[in-house]
Parts: C-alpha cells; sequence; structure tokens
C-alpha cells in the first residue's frame, strides 16, 4: 500500500484508505527506547531517529513517519546553549531578555547550522530508505512557541500581557527562521510541515486572535504555497481556541485528551482532519488491552464519517506497552 497517497487522498478528498483509519501517533521516547537509544541519542542523531521511527512503523503498520524529536531545533541554531542529559529532555538557557538582544539576534543559515541540518539529514534518509511510499512530516516551532524558547516561558508569558511590541518583533524574527527550516524540510522531501505551537494554549482567545493567529495563518499559506500539507500541534486544552483555530487553514490539527472532538468538529468545520486524542497517560499507557480497545473503538465510532487521523492527545510515553500500542493499530483496520 503507498502511505503518501492514502495520506494525500484524506487530505485532499477527505476519504481513509478503504482498509483503515490513518493512524499516526507522535513518537520521540517511546521510539528511541525501540532502539535501545537515549532520549539525547535520537535528538541528536538523525540516524536514530529516523532508524527508531521506521522500526516502529514496521512493527505497528504507523500510515507516516515524522521528525519531531524536541523544541530546540531553531534555538540552537540562533545560538543558544541547549544541555543534554540521557533520557531527560533537554534544557535551554534564554538569550532574549531586552529589545536589543532582539536586534542583535541573527537569523541562522538552516543548512549550516547544526541541529537544523541534523533535521534535514533525516528527511533525506528517510527518502533514501522509505522512497516515495511513505509520507515524512516534518517540524518547525511556532511563532510564539520559539519565542518562549529563546526568552524564556515566564518571561515571555508576562510581556504578553506587558510589553506586546517586545512579542511581536520577537516573533517576527522567529518567524523567517520557520519559514527558511519549513521550505528546507519541504526540498528535503517532506509532505507534511507540523507546527508546534504549545504555549498557545495559556492565553486567552482575545491575545490569540490579535497577536498569533495573523502569523499562524501566514505561515500556513507560505506552507502551501511549498504544496506542502501543514499539521498543527498545540498540547493541552485548547477549546477557547477552537473557533479561531478554525482559521488558521491548516490542514491536520491536533487534539489533546481534554479537548472534546464533537465540539472541535463544530469549531473547524468539516475540510480540518482532526488528529488524536486518547489520554497518553491514562488511557493508551495503562488502560488494560481490553479497556484501551473499548475507548479507541469509541473514539473511532464517534468520528465516522469525518476527517480523522488516529493517534493520542499528545506524545506516547516512553512506557507504554507495545501490546497497547498494537490494540490501537488492530481497532483502525476497517
Amino acid at each position: 500500500m503507498n502511505k503518501s497517497k492514502a495520506l494525500r487522498k484524506l487530505l485532499t478528498s477527505g476519504k481513509n484508505p478503504e482498509d483503515r483509519i490513518i493512524f499516526h501517533p507522535i513518537l520521540m521516547q517511546f521510539a528511541a527506547r525501540q532502539v535501545n537509544a537515549t532520549y539525547t541519542e535520537f535528538m541528536t542523531d538523525y540516524r536514530i531517529l529516523v532508524e527508531s521511527n521506521i522500526r516502529c512503523l514496521e512493527e505497528f503498520d504507523m500510515d507516516a513517519v515524522g521528525l519531531i524529536s524536541d523544541p530546540y531545533r531553531e534555538t540552537a541554531a540562533f545560538g543558544a546553549k541547549i544541555e543534554y542529559s540521557g533520557n531527560r529532555s533537554s534544557y535551554c538557557s534564554p538569550i532574549v531578555n531586552s529589545n536589543e538582544d532582539i536586534e542583535r539576534l541573527k537569523n541562522p543559515n538552516i543548512h549550516k547550522s547544526e541541529r537544523t541540518a541534523d533535521r534535514l539529514k533525516g528527511a533525506e534518509y528517510y527518502r533514501q530508505l522509505l522512497g516515495d511510499n511513505v509520507p515524512v512530516i516534518g517540524w518547525i516551532e511556532g511563532p510564539l512557541a520559539e519565542a518562549a524558547d529563546l526568552a524564556g516561558i515566564n518571561n515571555i508569558l508576562i510581556k504578553v500581557l506587558m510589553e506586546e511590541d517586545f512579542v511581536r518583533r520577537l516573533m517576527d524574527r522567529c518567524m523567517i527562521t520557520a519559514m527558511d527550516f519549513a521550505r528546507a524540510q519541504v526540498e528535503a522531501g517532506c509532505m507534511v510541515i507540523g507546527i508546534g505551537d504549545a504555549v498557545c494554549s495559556q492565553i486567552d482567545a482575545e491575545t490569540y486572535q490579535k497577536l498569533v493567529l495573523p502569523l499562524h495563518q501566514n505561515l500556513v499559506q507560505y506552507i502551501h504555497s511549498l504544496r506542502a500539507f501543514v499539521k498543527l500541534h498545540i498540547c493541552g486544552d485548547i477549546t477557547h481556541l477552537l473557533n479561531d483555530l478554525g482559521r488558521t487553514g491548516v490542514d491536520i490539527l491536533d487534539l489533546d485528551w481534554m479537548v472534546d472532538f464533537a465540539r472541535a468538529r463544530e469549531a473547524t468545520g468539516p475540510e480540518t482532519v482532526l488528529c488524536g486524542n486518547l489520554d497518553p497517560a491514562n488511557c493508551i499507557q495503562f488502560l488494560p488491552e481490553g479497556r484501551l480497545g473499548e475507548e479507541t473503538g469509541r473514539l473511532l465510532k464517534s468520528m465516522k464519517g469525518s476527517r480523522f487521523i488516529l493517534s493520542g492527545g499528545c506524545e506516547i510515553t516512553p512506557d507504554t506497552p507495545m501490546r497497547n500500542m498494537k490494540v490501537m493499530r488492530e481497532k483502525s483496520y476497517k
């Protein structure tokens, strides 16, 4: 089966393959464990990232592979120091504290910066190993998320309330690199570009409309001009943003477990492919096989006839039993 054609068919015509629901969970630490690699190795070596994802592709008959690893690819390219610690999440020290810092911030050459170049090599390696039969989903940071990485999450949320101009200027700088990085990944073979902008769940709808929505719309339009599709991932409860997210023009919208699918469908309309949204921990990791099968079946029934991709609400936890992943896949066959 050509999985690239299957996903393209869903995104353009709204129809799933005749024998299955598209299955694409977000894999990072879980994937690394399948090849006995540490999370640090997964983040820093494109060969480990690709080979671990292909192992999962084969084991769970997934319908796409991804390049997502951590939020600091662009941040490192901007000059921030990233600290790694085995199987723990990486840490980044903020490098932007003032308007003067923004002025000094230079947009990097994403082909030459080590961490962005590593992701591009990953896209090329996927193509070398898989050809064009499996879609590759690239990844970039959204403008508010990247601003938070560069300036610090607490600082950027305070700036949102007190210094909007600072936030706008920093996001404008981030947008340049986001577009450069998206274009390079499409050129390297990615069919879909994922945008991670999790911090948006922490701002109110009015602030999102005013500060971020126009940038998301511009970014989506740009990626579409490259003839690629767009997936938007915002962790957490984004119920208050659903109406506006429906205006971004994204092809795929990830929904975390606390977001109601029926409400999301009403808000975004029939054209958006909704992706999710089983609870990665309390459901996918901890439920026994029978209960997980029931929950997966309930979700699939509720989305019958709707544009839909089966996934967890967010990243699959590293300790998720392999059998539970197989239960989700088996339930999604028609």
